[in-house]
């Protein structure tokens, strides 16, 4: 097995065991087998906002490469202005606490609780009666991706251990340095301005918390675990203060405009109880 496919298949691994023992823990045993059975009726009720999900990741992976040498050439370089906006911050982040047990903590949060952090909601949303949170988290997602790949496209900016690197030192790649097979093949070094790490955490973070009645659990999981991706981005010397506050910006544009578009009315299951069966899908969803 190639290097790539190891650090691949661990990081897999180790989600799907979280997202195992967060399902049964959280979602619950029994919601769980209704979800299986119901799973059709609900995977179609939603399919145009999986569809718009895998339409805007496909265009990223096909389109990154091409977008990135536009932004090197044309794009706004913005390395020197957010270098002197906020100076040393992330320098002095790690300088400041930087520890052997934060490190591990932080590498760890960055990979596998942000994958865990993003997969799980499309799970326990999937499991609720109705789909209007599923259609607006896969919503908000696109969104984060699609206007993410615009704003890397129009800025042009290296993160701080590129910038800094007497200063800041790369501790992801130090601390587990088999991780930068996976994230060459995944982003660029200038893809920093947003933060996507950010806005898709905080994302989640923010439908953890307007959902806290349907999963109280999954708040208190995924609050401090947004947060902790957060910083890490910082700690880790991968974006700057600026980078992070623009994806904060990003998530709660996203959430609001997903919560506008998605019309709640157009749910699976409201339909099979109110039209005996009729085809799901029929409701009069603005996203269907």
């Amino acid at each position: 097995m190639s290097p790539f496919l190891s650090v691949l298949s661990s990081v897999v691994g180790w989600v799907a065991v979280m997202l195992a023992v967060a399902s049964v823990a959280i979602v619950g045993p029994a919601r769980l087998r209704e979800t299986w059975s119901g799973l059709r009726d609900r995977l179609w009720d939603a399919r145009r906002a999986v569809a718009l999900v895998c339409v805007v990741l496909l265009a990223s992976a096909v389109g990154r490469p091409a977008l990135l040498n536009v932004s090197r050439l044309f794009g706004i370089q913005a390395t020197a202005f957010i270098y002197g906006l906020e100076g040393g911050f992330v320098a002095w982040i790690q300088a400041t606490f930087a520890s052997p047990a934060l490190t591990a903590y932080f590498s760890r949060v960055y990979v596998y609780g942000y994958a865990f952090l993003v997969a799980f909601p499309a799970i326990a949303y999937l499991a609720l009666p109705r789909t209007a949170d599923l259609r607006r988290l896969l919503v908000a997602y696109a969104l984060n991706y699609g206007i993410g790949l615009v704003l890397y496209t129009l800025v042009f900016a290296h993160g701080p251990r590129n910038v800094m690197p007497d200063m800041v030192t790369p501790l992801l790649f130090t601390n587990q340095p088999d991780v930068i097979l996976l994230a060459s093949e995944v982003n660029e070094n200038s893809n920093v301005f947003p933060s996507l790490h950010t806005s898709l955490s905080v994302t989640v973070g923010t439908f953890a918390v307007l959902t806290r009645e349907e999963y109280p659990r999954w708040t208190a999981v995924a609050v401090p675990l947004s947060l902790s991706v957060v910083i890490a981005t910082m700690y880790l010397g991968i974006h700057w203060l600026t980078d992070v506050v623009a994806g904060f910006a990003l998530a709660f544009g996203c959430v609001a405009l997903a919560y506008r578009v998605v019309d709640p009315r157009g749910d699976a299951a409201e339909v099979s109880d109110d039209a005996g069966g009729e085809r799901p899908g029929s409701g009069t969803g603005a996203d269907d």
